[in-house]
């Protein structure tokens, strides 16, 4: 498939970046784009056969940086390239993917992009695996954006400028904002695109991973909230109310209020019940979905601690620091 090329990205993904590779080797062209890894990737990757983009690291790292310099690469090898599958180290590509997304893209020309069925590789490893597991389950059809796990037609990308370099974090959310601005449109398939590989197994890469949610909420509502799309708005809004707002409110009125004010905590059994009568019918096993809607209403304290590294770091005027939530891995 000369007129399909992919674009991985990865850092210290270990045996997780050998199995990815391998799934699309020999099947399109494959750039591969490391960024500043200490372990063995960039060996493996060669070692496949795959060209291989090193970033230089004395630039800020992101992984919109590393998705655009390998789909410029991507480019200059192959310079008729129709189609692109974005894909992270972490992910193993499914057989049919690539020739099923490429035949959709042939079949609906006002579609810039596509993305299929992602499912965890180890779901029952941890708690937290699964909870991935239960996000990538977004709804078929027409949607507003794919995770950065997505095959792109390479003349939309072009068109508006690809990834910006400058989001640490859904960088990939308003890529297709801005398809979207363009007239394209975005649909998940019901076909089996890849499998991830998490490996989150500790709490504090769940409070890591939160933190980051909540820093790309209120990086994206600078950048867009104003548009008619109001990105990232209603999402910024939910972290700043039950994130902040309801604890601080809490807490500080519960002198003068002689502890009436402790009341408004019993909200948050209340949100607890509403996320999880939402989750009935995706999530078939009650204690996921549990634990799950119990991940949704907690992750709004590390959210907010996301929110605010965005608006103290803009105030100071610092530069956007990637968070990082995962280790060096190995299947």
């Amino acid at each position: 498939m000369s007129r399909v090329g992919v674009v991985a990205i990865g850092r210290n993904e270990g045996d997780r970046l050998r199995l990815g590779l391998q799934s699309v080797a020999g099947r399109a062209v494959v750039v591969y784009v490391d960024s500043g890894s200490t372990d063995d990737s960039v060996a493996t990757a060669r070692g496949l056969g795959v060209e291989v983009v090193d970033l230089d690291m004395s630039v800020p790292f992101t992984a919109a940086r590393a998705r655009n310099a390998g789909f410029d690469r991507l480019r200059e090898l192959c310079p008729d390239v129709e189609y692109v599958q974005f894909i992270d180290g972490d992910c193993e590509v499914a057989p049919a993917w690539l020739d099923r997304a490429a035949a959709e893209l042939d079949r609906r020309l006002d579609l810039a992009a596509v993305c299929g069925t992602l499912r965890e590789r180890f779901p029952d490893a941890s708690i937290y695996n699964r909870f991935r597991d239960i996000e990538w389950d977004i709804p078929l059809g027409e949607v507003k954006a794919c995770s950065g796990n997505m095959f792109v037609r390479a003349s939309a990308t072009v068109a508006v400028g690809g990834f910006d370099p400058g989001l640490i974090a859904a960088e990939d959310d308003e890529f297709c904002l801005r398809l979207r601005r363009a007239g394209w449109k975005i649909v998940r398939l019901p076909d089996d695109m890849a499998t991830h590989d998490a490996a989150m197994t500790r709490l504090s890469q769940w409070w890591k991973r939160a933190v980051r949610c909540g820093y790309a909420y209120a990086n994206g509502a600078a950048l867009h909230g104003r548009g008619p799309e109001r990105h990232f708005v209603r999402e910024q809004r939910r972290v700043a109310v039950w994130g902040l707002g309801v604890p601080v409110a809490a807490l500080g009125l519960a002198w003068p209020t002689a502890g009436a004010s402790l009341a408004l905590l019993a909200l948050y059994p209340l949100q607890l019940a509403k996320t999880y009568w939402g989750l009935r019918t995706r999530v078939p096993r009650r204690r996921h979905a549990l634990a799950y809607a119990a991940s949704c209403v907690a992750g709004r304290f590390p959210e907010a601690v996301g929110l605010a590294k965005f608006y103290l770091g803009r105030a100071r005027g610092a530069p956007a620091r990637i968070i990082e939530y995962k280790t060096k891995g190995t299947v």
